[in-house]
């Protein structure tokens, strides 16, 4: 019998015939992921800092896609065996009730996430309202204009009718807004080209190289900064790395899924990478200066057709991620902390609102962090959740489930010490420390802090490190207790 405290149905395991996701489902997952506006900042953001020839960044960016299909293949794998979401997965490897802290992480990073895109979306509509008005608004609150404010309610609104509608509605918009960005992005792409010259294709590799390394790349060799590109990639992966499952539970089969991850993953960092690096390249042979924001770079471009048309799928791509990334997940993890207080929906406009507040201070307060340390602090607080949940699973459980007792309270297999497995808890607290004292090393003891100070990258390894260290400790601790 399912504990009342366990089971509601949106946890319960996905019958069968609402297995209804295929490949290109999986597909707009990843492109929606991959082409936000945060996503292009980020990726154009490691082209400059890095210091490295563009095309060297741009191997970097591919590798980190092809690392990245592995972890999620191993992590939907179950979820699609089984039609279980991240939350009740991690049961197997926490306990029933233990799961609810690695669940919690990742659903507080989804909502930081979440109101960052969502900020990142208003400024697609900023943009849009200030090209039809000619009115860019004056700073009026938390470093945002009156225009930014409308934008970011405006947004905000949207993704909660979005939310609410269900899960089918969720798919296709994502389906459209996939396609739609990458043909705004081509457009800019080809536009800037033919502003620059048929010279661009082999001087861009250059244009990068010729700066100095910065944000946390200082002091790093070639090969050294060419392995933080590759990490913090990686790291900006992590939470969708973790929660795969959510979405796998609807996919058909697990080829259907392994082709959607390579088509989808591999083939949009692919893509995307390319045409950011001859976009990122091009506006700075254009302009003298690098320009972060796709919007103001539209905006710069000056064509009223093309402000419209990317504001439009600027927005729709960045709404799609958080679908994706940030509402979904934490939505799931907050119906598994209180299943008979808190359903799918509830837990989405707790997401909603908490998101709120992180988008509307994200100019004033938490941009000041810096991009990279933010990106890492977050990957390395998951990081261990995947070692430890992989190692659990295909290592320990030689990937043998009972599914029933992922719902029992007070008896069966993952019970533990009253719920909680103490083993991949403390597994999670010791690699979880290290990895976020990789990227800030003065919370380290005075060696191992003075070692990842050396070691430079601002912290970029920090994913693969949790990651790599979750998995050695929990099965190292789980082993010795079978002595």
């Amino acid at each position: 019998m399912s504990s009342k405290k366990l089971y509601n149905k949106d946890l319960a395991p996905t019958p069968s015939n609402k297995k209804n996701w295929g490949w290109f489902e999986i597909f707009n997952v990843w492109a929606n992921d991959v082409q936000s506006l945060f996503g292009y900042t980020l990726a154009a953001s490691l082209f400059i800092a890095s210091g490295l020839n563009g095309w060297a960044v741009f191997l970097a960016l591919i590798l980190a896609g092809v690392f990245i299909m592995w972890l999620v293949n191993l992590s939907g794998k179950p979820s699609v065996k089984h039609g279980i979401p991240y939350p009740v997965f991690a049961r197997v490897s926490m306990g029933v009730f233990g799961a609810n802290f690695p669940a919690m992480a990742r659903g507080l990073v989804a909502m930081f996430w979440y109101g960052a895109q969502t900020y990142a979306a208003s400024t697609a509509v900023a943009l849009l309202i200030t090209a039809l008005t000619g009115n860019p608004g004056t700073e009026m609150f938390l470093g945002m204009t009156g225009v930014m404010w409308v934008s970011f309610i405006f947004v905000s609104a949207f993704q909660v009718y979005l939310f609410w509608q269900g899960i089918d509605l969720v798919r296709k918009f994502l389906n459209f807004a996939g396609p739609a960005v990458y043909v705004v992005m081509i457009i800019l792409m080809i536009a800037i080209w033919a502003e620059v010259g048929g010279s661009l294709l082999s001087e861009v590799g250059n244009i990068f190289s010729s700066g100095t390394r910065s944000g946390g790349f200082e002091g790093l060799g070639s090969f050294g900064a060419f392995l933080a590109v590759f990490s913090i990639m990686v790291g900006y992966f992590a939470a969708v790395v973790i929660n795969f499952g959510d979405f796998a539970r609807f996919v058909k089969n697990e080829e259907e899924m392994k082709k959607g991850n390579l088509y989808g993953l591999v083939g949009n960092v692919i893509f995307f990478s390319f045409i950011t690096l001859m976009i990122t390249g091009g506006t700075i042979a254009l302009f003298g200066e690098y320009v972060a924001q796709p919007t103001d770079m539209v905006a710069k471009v000056d064509n009223i057709f093309l402000t419209i048309v990317a504001a439009f799928a600027f927005f729709a791509a960045t709404v799609g991620i958080n679908m994706v990334a940030n509402f979904i997940p934490p939505a799931y993890d907050l119906a598994n902390l209180m299943p008979s207080k808190i359903n799918f929906r509830t837990g989405g406009l707790i997401t909603a609102g908490f998101g709120f507040v992180i988008g509307g201070m994200w100019v004033a307060v938490i941009t000041k962090m810096g991009i990279f340390p933010f990106v890492n602090t977050l990957g390395a607080i998951l990081a261990p959740v995947f070692g430890i949940m992989i190692t659990d699973y295909y290592i320990i459980k030689k990937q043998n489930i009972d599914v029933n007792a992922l719902f029992n309270e007070g008896k069966g297999k993952y019970w533990y010490n009253d719920g909680f497995n103490l083993k991949g808890m403390v597994a999670w607290v010791l690699s979880g420390y290290i990895a976020i004292g990789s990227v800030w090393p003065n919370i380290l003891p005075g060696g191992l802090g003075n070692f990842f100070a050396n070691l430079g990258g601002g912290g970029g390894y920090a994913w693969i490190i949790g990651a790599s260290l979750g998995a050695v400790v929990h099965l190292a601790i789980s082993s010795a207790g079978k002595k």
